[in-house]
């Protein structure tokens, strides 16, 4: 029976920044209307919060009965370590996509826009099917694309929408940017297990480019999103605000072209998405302020 320390391993808490990061960029961006509705907003996060969990231990419980996971340099998955039977974590993650599901629901009777039950729908298969069923689109170098979309455009722009029924062009930048750093943290995942994926006959982006040119590939990916991020501010001093995160996407960038494997790869991606965080803060009170200070721009 899986201790409360490894269930806490296996929904991969260091990757949940990419999901909390683009509600935080919605609503900054909708700040730009009026003041936001802190109760829709809520139950975006919860959405994506419960989404990505699910979507987590999905892709544990499929990658474990697939024998995926058992070489793998990072952390032991529930299933592939034995900790939990598969059983187990897939009804775990039946629960966490239950609960996105009615927080969704909720969320969508809210605004009347009930049309927005079909996106949510398709965020519920895009996340089982990554690594679930007969041909997981993740074995065919097709995650990163809904993860730019999923973790990315969806939520922000949803968020974005949801609070006031509209959506900026400062939006839809920002939402990209939010989806190129989830990516990069996929690129970094992807990097540290590229062997034992090609090995498993897990076709990754990263497997399919190869390590090298997958190594520049994630630093394109950080360094578009800083620049989608400071053109959201462009011509205001709140571009400041947003470059601060420079810094650290240079020193990340730096050692994936240095070379860096194993447990270094680990430490890039707690980083990553970490820095995805800070940087959703500062652009998100930079798209707000943006609206507070001056003419939105919309």
């Amino acid at each position: 029976m899986a201790t409360v320390s490894q269930w806490v391993e296996g929904i991969r808490l260091r990757t949940l920044p990419a999901s909390i990061a683009p509600v935080l960029v919605g609503v900054g961006a909708a700040w730009q209307l009026e003041t936001p509705h802190w109760g829709r907003a809520g139950l975006a996060l919860l959405v994506a919060l419960a989404l990505q969990i699910g979507a987590n231990l999905a892709n544990d419980y499929s990658d474990g009965v697939r024998g995926t996971d058992q070489a793998r340099q990072g952390p032991q998955r529930l299933v592939a370590s034995g900790a939990a039977s598969p059983g187990t974590v897939k009804l775990a993650a039946l629960v966490a996509f239950a609960v996105a599901a009615a927080a969704g629901v909720g969320l969508t009777a809210w605004t009347g826009q009930w049309w927005l039950l079909g996106v949510g729908a398709l965020a519920l298969l895009a996340a089982w099917f990554y690594t679930g069923g007969k041909r997981p689109y993740g074995y065919m170098a097709l995650g990163d694309i809904s993860v730019f979309l999923f973790f990315g455009v969806v939520p922000a722009l949803g968020t974005c929408y949801t609070q006031h029924l509209y959506i900026t062009w400062r939006a839809c930048l920002a939402a990209a940017a939010m989806g190129l750093m989830a990516c990069g943290i996929l690129m970094a995942n992807n990097l540290r297990d590229i062997h034992s994926d090609q090995a498993a006959g897990k076709i990754t982006l990263a497997v399919k480019l190869g390590e090298r040119v997958s190594r520049v590939f994630y630093a394109w990916e950080m360094w578009l999103a800083i620049a989608l991020g400071a053109l959201c501010a462009i011509g205001r001093v709140h571009v400041l605000i947003v470059l601060l995160m420079a810094w650290p996407t240079a020193r990340l960038t730096a050692m994936v072209a240095a070379g860096a494997k194993g447990d270094d790869l680990v430490r890039v991606l707690r980083i990553t998405g970490q820095v995805e965080l800070c940087f959703a803060i500062l652009l998100g009170l930079a798209l707000a302020n943006v609206g507070l200070f001056g003419s939105s721009g919309s």
